[in-house]
């Protein structure tokens, strides 16, 4: 059994504002949601003739989609090292309580 004060040693998971949980997933999905919508906006206010409008689209989707990639590898490696940190605080929790028995 955990006391009080090794309690506070774990964080809290961060949770939006419908209290579901916050994570590298739901930013991925709001970085895609954005940019589509995003795209879907230039389409309709472009000032530019249909052709270079698709272009310039093309180009800027291209670059969300590797800076997606980017930031979704980025938020992996974050929960990697993340989990494996909170794997070694429940080891030590685990062999503390262990030692008081």
């Amino acid at each position: 059994m955990m006391g009080e004060h090794e309690e506070q040693d774990l964080e809290p998971e961060s949770e939006n504002h419908a209290g579901e949980r916050a994570g590298p997933a739901g930013f991925a999905a709001g970085l895609v949601v954005g940019a589509l919508l995003g795209a879907t906006v230039a389409l309709l206010f472009a000032p530019e003739r249909g052709d270079r409008t698709r272009r310039a689209v093309r180009r800027r989707l291209e670059r969300l989609r590797d800076e997606a990639a980017d930031g979704i590898g980025r938020a992996g490696r974050i929960t990697r090292k993340d989990v494996l940190r909170r794997r070694r605080q429940l080891r030590d929790q685990i062999e503390k309580a262990l030692d008081r028995f």
